[in-house]
């Protein structure tokens, strides 16, 4: 059965981009430092997977996902991956308002809430997990109870400003079960379980 999994690359200090993320600069001022365990030594430069290692075992699992959530936000400031985030896979776009032009490639807008664009994205997954991107999606998909496990890849970092990954969170408790760590050269790759109520 598909899970939902949040894949992030942030700080120690909780952010996601450095200050002044936007369409020209999706991940802000020093933001792309949280991205250098994609960068290092080995790296192919056209699928920018690692040669080998932990940080091969988390791009592979990444990009075996079947369908990808994510917020218009995140979508435009990442240029919609021009329309194929990876291998065709059906990319779902929460928004409140859908624009006037047609999503690109295998993108889709989803207007009827998270729930929905959950959904959407497991019947279009074909079994497979699905890739959770941006802040706010995780935000909505956690509080609805549909966010199964996050996979981040704490960088040794303080970024000091930008944009935290669980900021302005109602102040419910959230329990999460550590079910893998992998070290790799400047990079922690923890994997949690949102470990549901009751």
């Amino acid at each position: 059965m598909s899970k939902v999994v949040l894949y992030m690359s942030m700080s120690v200090d909780g952010f996601i981009t450095g200050p002044d993320d936007g369409p020209e600069h999706g991940l802000g001022v020093n933001g792309e430092r949280l991205h250098d365990w994609l960068r290092p030594g080995d790296v192919d430069p056209r699928s920018h997977r690692p040669a080998d290692g932990a940080n091969a075992t988390v791009f592979d699992e990444a990009m075996a996902t079947g369908a990808v959530i994510t917020g218009r936000r995140t979508f435009e400031f990442a240029g919609g991956w021009g329309g194929d985030h990876h291998d065709g896979v059906p990319i779902f776009v929460l928004t409140h308002a859908a624009p006037d032009e047609p999503a690109p490639g295998h993108a889709r807008y989803v207007t009827d809430g998270i729930e929905s664009c959950v959904a959407q994205a497991k019947a279009a997954a074909g079994g497979r997990d699905i890739l959770l991107h941006g802040a706010a999606t995780a935000q909505a998909c956690l509080r609805a109870g549909l966010l199964d496990e996050m996979e981040l890849q704490l960088m040794p970092v303080l970024l000091g400003q930008g944009r935290r990954l669980f900021e302005n969170m109602p102040p419910d408790h959230v329990e999460l079960e550590l079910i893998r760590a992998l070290d790799a050269p400047g990079v922690q790759h923890l994997r949690y379980r949102v470990r549901s109520e009751g």
